[in-house]
């Protein structure tokens, strides 16, 4: 899925592996491991590949291979890292370039980054089981079980778990962003 559509837009561009990657800041090595379907890239190497195309994230994926209708099933659902590999998250619903639905369980003491970041677009968490510390734009909001905090992403943000227990949740982000 991403793989085929890397190579079609590394190749569009007439870019080797090793063009790409130096670009990207990223190894060949890996570069040819998300082309060939081994591994899964992480959000920040999505982004850094977005960012030599000019493009989303959402742009890596291939519409084609995006359903009319998706079931999300355990098992069988992709998973996307966050920066630094802080965060595992699932990813819930198809992607179709409006909308990205991402289930995360973040260990006690982790954050999602190391530092608050921005990006265009509007961002839902629920939280599902524990406290999430969300810090928007410099402001600490604690969000409990069944809470919810919706917010302009275009805020530097980041999600931190400060409870001794692990914190299980659900981001919505329109329209997905790099």
């Amino acid at each position: 899925m991403i793989g085929t559509r890397l190579r079609a837009l590394r190749t569009e561009r007439g870019l080797s592996l090793r063009a790409l990657a130096q670009q990207a800041g990223l190894s060949a090595t890996l570069l040819s491991q998300v082309e060939r379907g081994v591994t899964e890239p992480s959000l920040a190497t999505l982004r850094r590949l977005a960012d030599v195309f000019g493009a989303s994230v959402v742009a890596l994926f291939d519409e084609e291979d995006v359903p009319a209708v998706h079931i999300s099933r355990p098992g069988e659902r992709s998973t996307i890292s966050g920066p630094r590999g802080l965060v595992q998250y699932e990813r819930l619903a198809g992607s179709n370039g409006r909308l990205e639905v991402l289930r995360a369980i973040l260990p006690p003491g982790a954050a999602t980054s190391d530092e608050p970041w921005a990006h265009p677009s509007t961002e839902c968490a629920y939280v599902i089981d524990g406290t999430l510390t969300v810090e928007i734009a410099g402001v600490t909001h604690a969000v409990t079980a069944q809470e919810s905090i919706t917010f302009d992403a275009r805020q530097p943000h980041l999600y931190r778990n400060a409870a001794d227990d692990p914190v299980e949740y659900i981001v919505s982000v329109t329209p997905p962003s790099p």
